[in-house]
């Protein structure tokens, strides 16, 4: 299959992501220009969060599916948009599951939440502005769509070109990936990048970008579930 280069490869992502976050920031701005200053005071509420996101994620995807053309391969080929063994599927899910278990004990043990302040935030402004349906729409579908397109589906072909080079991109991928939730502390980073090496892992292994489109929609609903039980129990 013809690919992107390695640079290529990660022009194309950048001109992605940035044109998706910049046209959301646009888009916030026009709407919210008047009141900048609780927009500056508040960026994680949570209608802005959903905007972003719903904004974002799918100028992020349309940009890939398009350098994936430029590259004369069918897009759904390019990005692994295929359905997975059911071997994979099974396993993987028990994987999650024992992950998100044993990452949850111990953040309990050493005393951290397992709710970060970014969750709770966005998930109490949304619900009291009305836009909780919407925010568990961009969280749970289609924030999990853009990045898996773009991490695992993108950059992964255009970097992990062979057995040698697949553990190395999948590193690699994988902090760039926890990198960008910057609204986390070092504990929810460092999480994030081991789901990621997960989600490199099964990506690797199954050749489809629709298996780890369901570990990552599932890992944030987990996520969800976590902090609207804090939300309604717990605050």
């Amino acid at each position: 299959m013809k690919t992107w280069g390695y640079g290529a490869t990660l022009g194309w992502a950048l001109l992605a992501f940035v044109a998706g976050q910049f046209v959301a920031l646009a888009v916030l701005l026009w709407f919210r220009f008047n009141d900048l200053s609780s927009l500056l005071a508040a960026p994680f509420d949570g209608a802005t969060v959903t905007l972003f996101i719903l904004i974002a994620n799918p100028i992020t995807i349309a940009i890939v599916v398009a350098a994936a053309a430029l590259a004369h391969v069918r897009p759904a080929d390019y990005l692994a948009l295929r359905l997975p063994p059911a071997r994979d599927l099974a396993s993987s899910l028990i994987l999650l599951v024992a992950l998100i278990a044993a990452g949850d004990l111990l953040l309990y043990l050493a005393g951290y939440p397992l709710v970060t302040p970014f969750q709770l935030q966005s998930y109490t402004t949304a619900a009291a502005k009305g836009w909780l349906p919407a925010l568990l729409l961009g969280a749970i579908i289609v924030a999990p769509a853009g990045e898996e397109v773009l991490f695992r589906g993108f950059l992964f072909r255009g970097w992990a070109r062979s057995e040698r080079t697949t553990w190395p991109a999948i590193v690699v991928i994988s902090l760039l990936w926890a990198f960008l939730h910057v609204q986390y502390d070092w504990t929810g980073l460092l999480q994030i990048f081991i789901i990621g090496l997960f989600l490199g892992w099964i990506r690797a292994r199954s050749g489809s970008i629709l298996l780890t489109f369901l570990l990552h929609a599932l890992f944030n609903l987990e996520g969800t579930l976590e902090t609207l039980v804090q939300i309604w129990f717990f605050s």
